[in-house]
């Protein structure tokens, strides 16, 4: 059952966040130095294929820039029998090319309401095994790709830093939690049940243009969006 096992992991998973050492996180920043140059790489499809929006991000961009900049998170969590799909979220849309919709002249139109991983990158949380195989939380994120590094960050700014990734890893993973308890739900009261054979089946139409029903969780509730490829690369 997803409340038995699924639920428990991830509950678990947000206490080792909360309870991962902030000296420890710190260090990590220091060692890596980063600073932002604003060179705009990673608004492009060069390094990110989509920016996931939190619950809160949505509800903010939404009343700043309407729907349209909307659209589902690519990369579904589940398909039903009968051939709808379910993700977790919304994410922004991407222009022709693949970067986001808010990247233009080289910089970040909307900078003031940009979503939450984007203020935060690359400073995420990931659980990896170090050199000797020992699983913890390590950073992450597109090193010596884009921005500066070796820089001296200072003791409070590191303090920031930490606190605003672990509460995005957390309301990541609490959003996570509460889409899954929904589709138990949602599936137990329909009497629909996920099918890996007929997610491929409809993921090989959807890549020949058909279109495909897609619910997204947001505010508690599903909402159904229609999309195609043709719509998507608009």
């Amino acid at each position: 059952m997803i409340k038995n096992k699924i639920s428990i992991e991830i509950e678990n998973e947000i206490s080792d966040i909360q309870s991962f050492p902030d000296n420890r996180f710190i260090e990590i920043i220091r060692e890596v130095g980063f600073e932002c140059d604003c060179c705009g790489r990673c608004c492009t499809s060069e390094f990110n294929d989509h920016v996931f929006l939190l619950d809160g991000d949505a509800e903010r961009i939404i009343e700043k820039c309407g729907r349209s900049v909307l659209r589902p998170a690519p990369y579904y969590d589940f398909c039903d029998n009968l051939g709808r799909f379910y993700v977790m979220g919304y994410a922004l849309r991407i222009k022709p090319g693949g970067n986001c919709i808010f990247y233009t002249g080289g910089k970040c139109e909307h900078y003031a309401i940009r979503p939450s991983v984007c203020k935060i990158y690359p400073y995420m949380l990931h659980r990896e095994a170090d050199e000797e195989g020992s699983i913890e939380w390590r950073q992450i994120a597109g090193l010596n790709q884009h921005g500066l590094y070796y820089s001296d960050i200072d003791e409070r700014t590191c303090e920031e830093i930490v606190k605003e990734v672990k509460e995005y890893e957390s309301c990541f993973l609490r959003q996570k939690l509460r889409f899954m308890h929904a589709i138990e739900e949602y599936f137990k009261k329909h009497g629909l049940r996920h099918s890996q054979q007929m997610y491929d089946k409809r993921m090989r139409e959807f890549g020949k243009g058909e279109e495909i029903e897609v619910y997204v969780f947001f505010r508690g509730k599903f909402e159904k969006e229609i999309i195609s490829k043709q719509i998507i690369n608009q």
